[in-house]
């Protein structure tokens, strides 16, 4: 009888803190004024936090939206989180968000020049680039800004991928979480994905199909190791880095794609673009940089596959970059050529009488909307093909439609200098010149 008190009062001790906390929590919510008015308004947001861990420990709305605000009269007291809200509790993993790409999305976004060019709805509205691009860090200037032009939502970052209120660490760690944002024209990386043997497996894990116990890697397996938020891959975005490569060709080719990314002028120099991609870390700068990016990779990809594998696997993606750099630097040189021979008239928005990839859709001639189209959407996705092991986006939606861009290009450039030919042929009053002189 003793033993089995001693049992009880242990047990009693044990669960004591579990009970309180509960009660903790359950009171907590109960007395929140800003759960039983918000149960009423906004319900939706309600169900989320309490499903919530935050909810389950006791963190109050107020905790991270202060408690200014009481009533719909002073809604403009509300405070919206950003990182430093969430770093409070979660220093770590801000911290390490601060150092990655995601973290830059938002100044990669403004450093674009056709940014500024689009309606507002789709920048600082958050319908179109903006809406994932937001992820990115802002300044206290910038948020005022956006408070100012009605946006004021979109600053925290952290719900781009634990979603609010919610904030489930479960959820950001599936693939689809990245689906969102890292989709379509320009960053298909989950079609590719969702389509390779890697996403296929992984689906196949979640409907059941596969038991939990299969090797199947999600996006977070690949960039996010441990859950480290630092993300960041060798080659960037754009596929373009420092130093050159050694081979000689390759290198003059993506010379000639520096200088339609406006970082390098025409004759080789650099801009001030250059600091911009420096800023917003859209590139290694330094081989030591891009090589611990790629050791990093191979040591991840040898989880599953022998590290002789995953080099080699890796250098095909290389491959692939060298190849779509020729095709697409051939292109560049024929629309600058059409520039430097007055067949083209440099617009006033250009800095140099060439091609500016980074003008995207708001590029001012037809060839040059089909560069555009080649560079950012077939480009990318010849080499992402590769690199996501998705076969038929590296060839038939990528190598495959920049060889048909670049006839495509080679015609209609062509065709401009067979019209700008016979336009200097004409005199004033619209007659061949040897009409005319046949006429005498």
């Amino acid at each position: 009888m003793r033993r089995l008190s001693i049992l009880s009062i242990l047990l009693a001790m044990a669960i004591l803190p579990v009970m309180l906390t509960a009660t903790f929590v359950s009171v907590a919510a109960a007395q929140s004024p800003c759960v039983d008015c918000h149960a009423q308004i906004s319900p939706g947001i309600v169900s989320d936090y309490q499903l919530s861990k935050h909810s389950e420990r006791g963190v109050d709305c107020a905790v991270c939206h202060g408690s200014e605000h009481s009533s719909a009269d002073d809604v403009g007291l509300v405070r919206i989180p950003t990182p430093e809200t969430c770093a409070v509790c979660h220093a770590e993993r801000v911290a390490q968000f601060k150092r990655g790409k995601h973290a830059l999305a938002w100044a990669a976004f403004k450093a674009m020049p056709t940014t500024h060019w689009l309606p507002m709805v789709l920048t600082e509205g958050m319908k179109g680039c903006g809406g994932c691009h937001k992820i990115g860090l802002k300044t206290e200037e910038e948020i005022a800004a956006l408070k100012e032009s009605g946006a004021g939502f979109g600053l925290a970052s952290c719900d781009a991928c634990h979603t609010r209120h919610t904030f489930s660490v479960t959820e950001a760690r599936q693939p689809q979480a990245c689906q969102t944002c890292h989709m379509g024209f320009d960053h298909p990386q989950w079609e590719m994905y969702s389509g390779s043997k890697h996403g296929v497996r992984y689906l196949l894990k979640q409907n059941g199909t596969l038991p939990e116990s299969a090797s199947a890697p999600t996006c977070q397996t690949c960039h996010m190791q441990g859950g480290d938020h630092e993300v960041r891959t060798a080659w960037g975005f754009l596929a373009v880095r420092l130093p050159l490569p050694e081979d000689e060709q390759w290198a003059a080719d993506q010379v000639t794609i520096l200088q339609a990314l406006g970082v390098l002028d025409p004759e080789g120099n650099p801009t001030a673009r250059l600091d911009v991609v420096k800023a917003a870390d859209v590139a290694r700068l330094t081989q030591e940089d891009w090589q611990a990016e790629r050791d990093e990779m191979i040591q991840i990809c040898s989880q599953c596959h022998s590290s002789n594998f995953a080099r080699a696997d890796l250098q095909k993606g290389d491959d692939m970059i060298r190849q779509a750099d020729r095709l697409l630097a051939e292109a560049i040189r024929v629309i600058a050529g059409l520039y430097q021979d007055g067949i083209l008239e440099t617009p006033e928005y250009y800095s140099y009488a060439f091609p500016d990839l980074l003008a995207f859709h708001d590029a001012p001639t037809p060839i040059e909307q089909t560069l555009f189209v080649m560079h950012l959407k077939h480009r990318m996705r010849a080499f992402q093909g590769v690199f996501h092991a998705n076969p038929d986006y590296a060839l038939w939606y990528g190598w495959s439609e920049m060889v048909r861009d670049l006839a495509e290009i080679k015609e209609m450039a062509a065709d401009l200098r067979n019209h700008h030919e016979v336009s200097h042929e004409m005199d004033p009053a619209g007659e061949r010149e040897m009409d005319h002189e046949g006429s005498g």
